[in-house]
């Protein structure tokens, strides 16, 4: 990625899309809520808890009935969601679209102020579910006909999809959607999008981009705090300062390429995470407050900036998350992206109206992992209460590899009779610096963590990590 001196916008780059739709969103981001959590607070709680960060809309993954309630008459906006295994059978299946709505948006519409329905979640992002793309579409086209057989009409359908929905997106000119996907999906999609005045819903991570080339993407570029970092487009002439309008420029121009220029954007998520896993950089407090505090100064801004190619366009958003989720899978970082903690605390100060001075908040703490880790890292069970899983886990990871777990089994070094705690963290740091790089992780289903203290003793040396 080329780092280019600050030159001044093109002029011609308000000609790039046109501005469309009157309609007056808020500016203010809401707030994604998920539910994978097993400490997570009641719904009316967790509804007072959103009201008390200046959300004015709020994003849910399904159409949970006791949130739905908690969330009657409280002027907030909500977006709910068709999972993505029942996406298949309503496309082929009106009478199952109508039962879906009527059971999941008749009883709360108007009380609770449903505003989107989201057919499905980043489902173009996972090849296991392929067979499902050309029903993408058609589904959605059916939710809508159901929603227009009641006498809904207020309602946007759409459908999240993750930034891997393009083959190309830099220089964001460059902008294109997968060819496997222009085709099945991409183009119906925008079409429906476009007659309906719908929005494309787009998950946008900077986090993520950085994170895998942190040598050549600038951090404050990032975070939006650069001041003489910047990329120029070669093509357009548009210049950035920032990845995350980089990032949505390329699905604008890809959507341009296919023939619809002026499909309105929404981010369905972002956000940066509050903590992680040891080889995880930059995942702290400090990066998470300061990507957030700046990314709500953007959308806040009056008058309204845009993007480059898009520039005083309005961009209603995400945050993702309200919590800090305990049991979302994957890296450490999957359960760190929560404004707040399962208690209901803040993790930093935040402020989603973008009023609160930022004077007024406390103090950040200084990031210490802005730079990758350097040494050898250990995955090691986390738990010792849960004796059946842990065996069960302990399993999983010595049936995955030729001889992975032959120090653990009687008269090994690393043997210790009815020992299930330490058997299994061998367990886990050997098949984890087995499988690490083809896609492995230490978690366990939460029963692990990483450590940087070597868990060895005697002649039992435990498998690492080296970074």
């Amino acid at each position: 990625m080329a780092m280019l001196l600050l030159i001044p916008l093109f002029l011609s780059s308000i000609l790039l899309f046109p501005i469309s739709s009157a309609t007056t969103f808020s500016p203010q981001p809401g707030i994604c809520y998920g539910q994978l959590g097993d400490n997570l607070p009641p719904p009316r709680e967790s509804v007072s808890l959103i009201t008390s960060v200046h959300a004015k809309r709020v994003k849910l993954y399904d159409a949970n009935p006791s949130i739905l309630h908690a969330l009657q008459d409280t002027r907030l906006q909500v977006s709910i969601m068709v999972p993505n295994d029942l996406i298949l059978n309503i496309s082929t299946n009106q009478t199952l679209s109508d039962q879906w709505v009527s059971d999941n948006v008749v009883p709360y519409h108007p009380r609770t102020l449903i505003r989107y329905l989201l057919v499905g979640n980043e489902v173009t992002s996972t090849t296991a579910a392929t067979a499902t793309w050309p029903h993408l579409v058609p589904a959605m086209r059916r939710i809508k006909r159901s929603l227009k057989s009641h006498g809904i009409r207020k309602i946007k359908v759409g459908t999240s999809s993750a930034m891997d929905v393009l083959q190309t997106s830099f220089p964001p000119s460059n902008g294109a959607f997968r060819k496997d996907l222009t085709a099945p999906v991409m183009k119906p999609m925008l079409k429906f999008l476009n007659r309906t005045k719908s929005f494309f819903f787009l998950d946008v991570y900077p986090f993520f981009t950085w994170s895998a080339d942190p040598l050549n993407i600038n951090l404050d570029y990032a975070l939006f705090e650069s001041k003489t970092v910047t990329v120029k487009d070669p093509v357009s002439g548009l210049v950035y300062t920032n990845l995350f309008d980089q990032m949505v420029d390329a699905v604008y121009f890809a959507m341009k390429r296919l023939g619809f220029p002026g499909v309105r954007i929404f981010i369905a998520e972002t956000g940066w995470p509050n903590g992680g896993d040891l080889d995880q950089i930059g995942a702290n407090t400090y990066n998470a407050a300061t990507y957030n505090r700046n990314f709500i100064k953007k959308v806040t801004k009056k008058p309204r900036v845009g993007t480059p190619a898009r520039p005083g366009s309005a961009l209603p958003s995400f945050l993702f998350a309200l919590f800090n989720e305990n049991q979302k899978p994957g890296p450490s970082t999957e359960r760190h992206f929560g404004l707040l903690h399962p208690n209901g605390s803040r993790v930093y100060d935040v402020d989603l109206s973008g009023e609160t001075p930022e004077a007024e908040f406390r103090p950040l703490p200084v990031p210490e992992n802005n730079e990758k880790f350097k040494g050898r890292i250990w995955c090691v069970a986390a738990r010792r209460d849960n004796a059946t899983a842990l065996t069960a886990a302990l399993a999983y990871a010595c049936s995955q590899g030729n001889g992975t777990c032959d120090p653990i089994q009687s008269k090994g070094k690393c043997f210790k009779p009815d020992s299930v705690f330490w058997h299994a963290s061998y367990a886990f740091s050997a098949y984890w610096a087995q499988f690490r790089k083809v896609g492995g992780t230490c978690y366990f289903n939460g029963l692990a963590t990483q450590t940087a203290k070597d868990p060895s003793y005697g002649s039992c040396k435990f498998p690492s990590v080296t970074l």
